[in-house]
């Protein structure tokens, strides 16, 4: 895996939103977004992931939106908190535990261990 890939960016973002909601901590926008302290993707690729954990569940409290001309954003960062499902997801998939291997080697922010 590398530092870029789909299931270790999923990794630290849902490890993020958890640690988070256990500590009842604000979660902050700057930790989550493409050129943000967690990782630095492109931007679309980012706007991808977040669209699947939507879509499949994992995250709630923002939405896609699709602007006329402005293409494809996110709304409501901020707000943005792991779900039941997506506690599971991060706890129990096999994918997301290799992430989390090859995270504590390979990356600096590691926020919760499996």
């Amino acid at each position: 895996m590398a530092k870029d890939d789909y299931y270790v960016i999923v990794y630290q973002i849902l490890s993020y939103l958890y640690r988070s909601l256990k500590e009842g901590t604000e979660v902050d926008p700057k930790m989550l977004t493409f050129d943000g302290c967690l990782f630095k993707i492109n931007e679309r690729y980012w706007l991808y992931i977040m669209k699947n954990l939507i879509n499949d569940g994992y995250i709630d409290g923002c939405q896609v939106v699709i602007a006329w001309k402005k293409g494809i954003t996110l709304s409501g960062i901020e707000d943005v908190m792991i779900t039941p499902k997506g506690i599971d997801y991060l706890c129990d998939n096999k994918t997301i535990k290799r992430a989390y291997e090859f995270a504590k080697d390979n990356l600096q922010i590691l926020p919760i261990k499996l």
